[in-house]
């Protein structure tokens, strides 16, 4: 039965309507004459509250409201890679040719072309048996991308009696019927989801696979891994975007979603014309091939700001299910959050700390307990990941707001921006005091395995020189420099060459835009050598001065803008002449004691 009811109450994006006894919690609704998307919320008796995601500007008591009897779903299927939509999955590009700049209310559109035919290839044959989840075959989505069509996670599966051979077929088409218990089912090449359910899966695997990003500071000392969580908290002018930024370009992930969720038109502007010219810099082809944006600007409705994330992880969990690593990123949490707040005050709801509603921590939880590493459903057997990464814009850069502190408790790598950092042009100016990853353990196998089984003491011995000389800073602040023995000073001076060789990392550089995973280990491991013969050479009382002076400091510091990764052997050249300038104070050393 279908709930029809009339609007009684308004308060911006929030609606009260009566005579809605037969609707459900969270059930699609369209709101007004104009037929605006809407979403029941709460429901107290015959009213029901409903969260409108699009201007109500203009709407009044007494227009009527007719539920659809189906959740807020997304469209999956082929065409969705390249897309730029807003927060509920309407295309923006198609919306701005039916209302021009600004977006009109109740624009209906489909959120992918249901008419544009695609060459498919058949993986069944007649008379095979299917459960949810098995690929029915394939289709080129784009040149960098094949699209499995799936079997719907909620099928009951069946026997295949109908399956269409080789060739090229529109979305609407029926491509295979299965058959249970008497029952047919056609199968198109696309199909519905509910947003905020998770998709299922076989089996959950330990997070073990590094994610590998290309940036120093992350994949050596906070590194995350496929299917896990971070966050990257920050004030103003940290630089948050752009390092989400260069984690969707580099990562090496299949699919990057990255959402816009209420971000300043301006910023956002930037990654809408950015991105189509970018190139992947594995195929040289453009990015966009493989991402999917979601834009959801401040100005923008603010309950499909709420959405969004959901649209984002729902799209991100179906490629996954194809066997596929999934990268999303979601700028910012913090807007989200804001969203959240608005609504749960208009729906006159007991606030909790700062405003923001007491299922805050809950809600964050359920978004980021869709990330993972997972086995798919169905056959043929296949495994993806979806690993989530949030940008939260605390005020003040203030790490102790709410949003911050419920984030922390459900991620588990921490990359902390910091403002002193930003304001004297370090960057990614994260602070590698604050930062931390719960995944240090889980993928160190990984880079013994596959790089060098020296990762994790080189890492350690690297990051202990900068915990040293954070140590170190109160007394020089006191006493100065000069108080300190050599040994001490000679700490001050390898953090100062970590922090610009390896910690420093300029993503408008060509060639330091992204470091691979030899050429990051080959510089820990050549700062961290230099680091145990400069202290062997004090020991042989060669003055620090000597070493101070020795040419190849400034060579160790270019090294990551000269030697590409591709040239990473030059790196063992370096190391040679390391060898050789330190055999040669040490000579000298010996020569003037002779003399003496």
């Amino acid at each position: 039965m279908v709930a029809k009811g009339k609007i009684v109450w308004v308060s911006g994006p929030a609606v009260r309507a009566d005579g809605m006894s037969s609707a459900k919690m969270y059930e699609t609704v369209e709101v007004g004459e104009s037929k605006l998307i809407g979403e029941v919320i709460r429901l107290t008796g015959d009213v029901a509250f409903i969260q409108v995601y699009e201007s109500t500007s203009g709407l009044r008591p007494g227009e009527p409201v007719v539920g659809t009897g189906q959740p807020l779903s997304v469209l999956l299927g082929p065409g969705i890679i390249g897309k730029i939509y807003d927060g509920i999955q309407r295309p923006l590009e198609e919306i701005a040719k039916k209302s021009g700049a600004f977006i009109s209310k109740g624009i209906a559109t489909t959120p992918i072309d249901l008419k544009k035919k695609y060459h498919f290839k058949p993986t069944l044959k007649l008379g095979d048996d299917v459960k949810a989840g098995t690929v029915i075959g394939t289709v080129q989505e784009t040149p960098l991308l094949t699209h499995s069509i799936l079997v719907p996670p909620d099928s009951k599966g069946g026997k295949v009696i109908d399956i269409s051979s080789e060739g090229d077929f529109d979305l609407e088409q029926v491509i295979s019927t299965i058959q249970k218990n008497g029952t047919k089912s056609p199968l198109k090449m696309y199909h519905k989801w509910p947003v905020r359910k998770p998709r299922p899966y076989t089996e959950r695997f330990d997070p073990t696979v590094p994610l590998i990003t290309g940036q120093r500071v992350i994949d050596t000392y906070f590194p995350i891994a496929k299917g896990g969580t971070g966050a990257i908290p920050g004030g103003f002018g940290t630089g948050k975007t752009v390092t989400l930024h260069q984690i969707a370009k580099w990562a090496d992930s299949k699919v990057v979603v990255y959402i816009g969720c209420g971000e300043r038109g301006n910023e956002m502007t930037e990654v809408l014309v950015e991105f189509p010219h970018l190139i992947d810099p594995r195929s040289n082809r453009p990015l966009m091939e493989r991402t999917v944006l979601v834009a959801n600007t401040s100005n923008m409705p603010v309950a499909a700001r709420e959405a969004s994330i959901y649209t984002g992880v729902t799209m991100a969990e179906y490629y996954r299910d194809m066997g596929m690593d999934v990268v999303l990123v979601a700028d910012s949490t913090s807007r989200w959050a804001e969203a959240l707040r608005e609504m749960s005050g208009r729906l006159e709801e007991m606030p909790a700390e700062e405003g923001y509603p007491s299922y805050l921590a809950s809600r964050l939880a359920e978004f980021y307990e869709r990330a993972g590493r997972v086995r798919a459903l169905g056959s043929p057997d296949r495994s993806g990941s979806v690993t989530i990464v949030g940008a939260v814009s605390p005020s003040g850069a203030d790490f102790t707001e709410p949003v911050t502190t419920h984030t922390i408790r459900f991620i588990k790598t921490f990359w902390a921006l910091d403002t002193r950092l930003a304001y004297s042009r370090h960057y990614p100016s994260i602070n590698w005091m604050q930062s931390y990853s719960g995944y240090l353990d889980d993928v160190s196998k990984w880079w013994t395995d596959n790089i060098s089984p020296n990762w994790y003491n080189l890492r350690a011995e690297s990051y202990n020189i900068l915990q040293r000389e954070d140590t170190l800073k109160e007394i020089v602040r006191l006493l100065g420099p000069e108080a300190l023995p050599d040994e001490e000073k000679l700490i001050l001076e390898m953090a100062r060459m970590i922090k610009i060789g390896i910690l420093q990392q300029n993503s408008f550089d060509k060639i330091d835009t992204y470091c691979g995973p030899e050429k990051q280990l080959k510089l820990v491991k050549l700062m961290v050598k230099f680091y145990n013969e400069s202290l062997k050479s004090l020991k042989e009382n060669i003055p620090l001065s000597d070493i101070r002076s020795m040419s190849i400091i400034p060579s160790l510091l270019k090294a990551k803008f000269e030697i590409p990764d591709e040239q990473v052997s030059k790196l063992d050249d370096l190391e040679s002449t390391m060898d050789r300038q330190f055999n040669e104070i040490r000579s000298k050393k010996e020569e003037v004691e002779l003399i003496v």
